[in-house]
């Protein structure tokens, strides 16, 4: 029998949308933890896309995945109540509504708080939980702009660019479910439950790292640099015979390497380029040099020659060369899932490797049905079936 995993002990009320939230309960979901995925019942009067099939496609089975679905239609006082009884026996809440969603619903912390003291409750939102733009709806392409990112992505001169993933939603997704998992070790020490919360704009804010922290400590304020390093050089992107590579050879070390694999001397000797500062300085000239000497060299050539002398340096693939590498095979980054209408798939695991729990297999469960699973989830709970025959009749679920 395989040992459970780290999480199995906890049990986690979903209320999430869209993608920031969802990426915080699914670090949750991986490792364990008892996910029921509350979602609103199906209008029989609105478009069914939303809810049931647009759940068929590879995003949202891949951040919904080992989860259980209950309904629960929230605006009823039935269901109301009926989510305080499941809150009182549950170890966490994860929401990402705007902030004041939680509020009018009346499911807000300090009314979880009431029943259920030593709750954990975590909350996603756009740009904070008070202030000047608490109110406003934020989503990743906004605060990808609010924070400042765009204007250090792309090429100089070109105007602002967006990064090319949902970088705002997932890293609020998962500095929440690290901030969780501290409220939790938290609670096992005092018994205390607690709100953690973060949003978009504090996770991107803290992502931009030290460009952010060569402002907050100089003044200094970051510009576009393109594809290269925006204070190490060379450090970029360079042409070759046959496309382009990356490579890092800033340090002292790492660029005398360099110099030795490419058969170029005088570039380490000289002068303009003899210290870390005066290649960042020289950047533009350097680079231009470092480009005439790897574009005599396919990729594979400069990538052999290079990492073996200890420079750094890979290719530039694409999404399918990604996952068909022998290095992300070997990592073995795709596990399998069944799904009763979509068959056999591979999902991306969690990237944490943990040594006491080795080769996982596939996951447990696909991304759920709309209430595939409400009756066993309320019967699990507690709930007798006069209550549940009655809370269908009252539509609470």
């Amino acid at each position: 029998m395989s040992r459970p995993l780290p999480l199995s002990r906890y049990t986690v009320l979903d209320l999430t949308l869209a993608r920031a939230g969802p990426t915080a309960v699914r670090l949750l979901s991986d490792w364990g933890a008892n996910i029921i995925r509350i979602e609103p019942p199906l209008n029989l009067d609105a478009s069914s896309s939303g809810l049931t099939k647009d759940r068929y496609t590879p995003d949202a089975q891949n951040l919904h995945r080992n989860k259980r679905s209950i309904t629960i239609n929230l605006k009823t006082s039935q269901g109301n109540a009926l989510f305080m009884r499941l809150a009182s026996q549950a170890d966490v809440i994860v929401e990402n509504f705007r902030s004041e969603v939680k509020h009018r619903l009346g499911i807000d912390y300090e009314s979880v708080k009431s029943v259920n003291p030593s709750i954990i409750y975590g909350s996603i939102s756009g740009f904070g939980q008070g202030g000047p733009y608490s109110d406003r709806p934020g989503v990743d392409q906004v605060v990808q702009g609010t924070s400042g990112l765009m204007s250090i992505t792309g090429e100089p001169g070109n105007g602002p660019m967006r990064v090319g993933i949902a970088i705002s939603d997932t890293s609020a997704g998962m500095f929440l479910g690290q901030g969780i998992l501290l409220a939790l070790i938290h609670r096992e020490q005092t018994g205390e439950g607690q709100w953690v919360h973060t949003s978009l704009l504090e996770s991107m804010l803290s992502k931009i790292d030290f460009q952010g922290a060569r402002y907050t400590m100089n003044g200094e304020v970051a510009t576009q640099e393109g594809n290269n390093h925006p204070t190490n050089a060379p450090m970029g992107l360079f042409d070759t015979s046959d496309g382009q590579v990356n490579l890092a050879a800033s340090s002292q070390k790492m660029f005398k390497s360099f110099c030795e694999a490419m058969n170029a001397p005088s570039l380490f000797n000289d002068n303009r380029f003899s210290s870390f500062e005066k290649r960042f300085s020289n950047r533009y000239m350097l680079n231009e040099l470092v480009n005439t000497m790897t574009i005599k060299y396919s990729t594979a050539q400069i990538i052999e020659k290079l990492n073996a002398a200890g420079c750094p340096c890979g290719p530039i693939y694409s999404i399918r060369e990604a996952f068909e590498d022998p290095q992300a095979k070997y990592l073995k980054i795709e596990r399998s899932v069944s799904h009763k209408t979509l068959g056999k798939f591979n999902l991306v695991r969690s990237p944490i490797n943990l040594s006491a729990f080795k080769d996982l297999g596939g996951f447990d469960r696909p991304g759920p049905e709309l209430g595939e699973h409400t009756i066993e989830i309320l019967l699990e709970m507690g709930f007798e079936e006069e209550e549940i025959k009655s809370l269908k009749e009252q539509h609470a679920i």
